[in-house]
């Protein structure tokens, strides 16, 4: 009996190369990265169907999947989640780290245990530990540059793959100012990080940070449905005014939370589905493609069903 080959499986293949060096290669490309996060393994099987190049973990996106906020989320629980992800999908992974659960020490068993999970990347912030839940609402208690620093050299220090990717986050343009925000971003590059996420407060300071850290890769996160005034652009005007990445980092919570409640209210409501039967079958079709399960038939086929 021949095992049948499975030319397109990808659960659990190790790549050549590793995720940290994956997402270096797409900082390196010419073109923007359009980066979305998300909270589950079937949408990153989905998103890599789909051809996007680079995930993230975004805390919100993590939190809300689990009915909670970011900052009740444990170290353990979101490298569960990195764990989960990397066991089906090659995509490099980008995770939020947040304030790297305490103090330097507590940074550099992040960064481990995250990398060892399967991340890329890890981003750190200038937020207070324990986080509070008001950052949601856009009220940031950000920590001195000092204890910023002094996170990103443990954070630098740790990983053992030296791709592993270190993004800095400063929340400082929103309380302190546009130029504390650059100072920041300066201070943590010269640290050690590889990367730097802002959060400018308009357009204009938008499109300056580019042009005031030249060559450096930043990130911009559109936060979509944010009620701070927040600008949330396209890529291709991120990528003109010079930024490396757009981190999407709840789009795709909003539409699932969107569409399940809908049909759900429908369905509570109706007692029917309401789906068409041929279009239905074909969704059930492509999710069970997206899984795997056609490998898992074929191989079942050639050796218990046999």
């Amino acid at each position: 009996m021949t095992l049948p080959t499975i030319a397109k499986k990808r659960v659990n293949i190790p790549v050549a190369i590793s995720p940290g060096a994956q997402y270096r290669r797409l900082l390196d490309d010419a073109r923007i990265l359009v980066q979305p996060s998300l909270p589950d393994p079937l949408s990153a099987r989905i998103a890599e169907d789909v051809g996007i190049r680079a995930l993230s973990l975004g805390g919100y996106a993590m939190g809300a999947s689990r009915a909670v906020t970011e900052p009740l989320l444990s170290l353990e629980d979101v490298a569960q989640m990195m764990r989960h992800i990397r066991a089906v999908c090659s995509l490099p992974v980008m995770v939020d780290a947040g304030a790297g659960w305490g103090e330097p020490m507590h940074v550099m068993h992040t960064v481990r245990t995250l990398e060892l999970a399967g991340a890329a990347a890890v981003h750190l912030e200038d937020q207070h530990y324990p986080k509070r839940a008001h950052y949601h609402k856009g009220v940031e208690h950000v920590v001195p540059l000092e204890e910023l620093v002094q996170k990103i050299r443990a954070a630098v220090a740790a990983k053992t793959d030296p791709d592993f990717v270190i993004c800095a986050r400063t929340d400082a343009m929103r309380t302190d100012g546009y130029a504390e925000g650059i100072r920041r971003a300066e201070a943590c590059l010269e640290a050690g990080a590889d990367v730097i996420m802002m959060f400018p407060n308009n357009d204009a300071e938008t499109q300056a940070a580019p042009k005031d850290l030249p060559g450096v890769p930043l990130i911009y996160v559109n936060s979509t449905g944010n009620d701070q005034g927040r600008g949330v652009y396209p890529a291709a005007v991120l990528e003109d005014w010079g930024w490396k990445v757009v981190y999407d980092s709840i789009s795709v919570t909003n539409v699932m939370f969107s569409a399940v409640k809908t049909f759900l209210t429908t369905l509570q409501q109706t007692g029917d589905p309401g789906f068409d039967r041929a279009s239905v079958i074909g969704i059930r079709k492509d999710v069970e493609r997206t899984i795997g399960l056609n490998e898992l038939y074929e191989l079942e086929a050639s050796t218990v069903e046999f």
